[in-house]
């Protein structure tokens, strides 16, 4: 039984990937990967097994198998559609799709031909790095240590926290600086996201010419060298473009 269909993502309508990779692609519950056209955009869809997809991590990671195969099979320009999106029949993806979108969706798939997202997330240890600020930090390390053993009032507890905090906002925002300085360049758009954790510190996206990509990575090794033993840099360099793909 089915619920309808399961859609993964928009290519142009001159495919000029491997044909043969999609046609063996298998996706969500195991089905194939078809395509059809609209109006001179193709849409990469499956028969939907389910009337709702819970975002498990088998299935999140089913959808972006089917979107980075497609990628890698040379499909590069692609237009990602959010996970679990399933539609009843062909009638409502035109109404509710194609029809109020396509021109967004051409100006997208514009501006995404021959480009490709990355990532880099950074993170540090907290309480290493105060530990580092403070030896660093004399005057605010002997500020603090002079109210070690004493009973603080509540006007100083503040104070010195907040002189603590400001001076890790600092540290962090040096490191920081210099990832934007030295990978922006390198990019024709940027997308700095929330940092989802007290340890992550930066969290960007950065859209990069497919050509560029290996240089882009020896400079996330060169600002990796620059603060050794400091940080932990995730770098993604394959993913379906979603920071910069967005419909609304």
């Amino acid at each position: 039984m089915t619920h309808g269909l399961y859609l993964y993502g928009i290519l142009p309508e001159q495919l000029n990937g491997d044909r043969a990779v999609l046609d063996t692609l298998k996706g969500l519950d195991q089905q194939p990967i078809e395509t059809k056209e609209f109006d001179g955009l193709t849409l990469l869809y499956s028969a939907a097994k389910q009337s709702k997809y819970l975002a498990s991590r088998r299935n999140l990671l089913g959808h972006e198998r089917v979107l980075e195969t497609a990628m890698t099979a040379g499909y590069r320009n692609l237009l990602p559609l959010r996970f679990g999106l399933t539609v009843a029949d062909w009638e409502t993806v035109e109404a509710e799709l194609f029809v109020p979108y396509q021109d967004v969706m051409r100006s997208l798939l514009s501006k995404l031909d021959g480009y490709r997202e990355v990532s880099v997330k950074i993170f540090w240890e907290p309480e290493s790095e105060l530990q580092q600020m403070m030896l660093e930090n004399k005057e605010l390390a002997n500020e603090r240590d002079q109210y070690q053993g004493q009973a603080m009032g509540m006007d100083t507890v503040i104070k010195l926290g907040q002189a603590i905090e400001s001076a890790m906002v600092q540290r962090r925002n040096a490191i920081v600086n210099e990832f934007r300085q030295k990978l922006s360049p390198l990019s024709i758009e940027q997308i700095e996201n929330d940092v989802l954790s007290e340890a992550m510190i930066y969290n960007a996206a950065f859209l990069i010419s497919w050509d560029t990509e290996e240089l882009f990575a020896q400079y996330v090794e060169g600002l990796d060298a620059q603060f050794p033993d400091r940080l932990k840099i995730r770098y993604n360099n394959f993913t379906a473009p979603y920071n910069f793909a967005q419909l609304n």
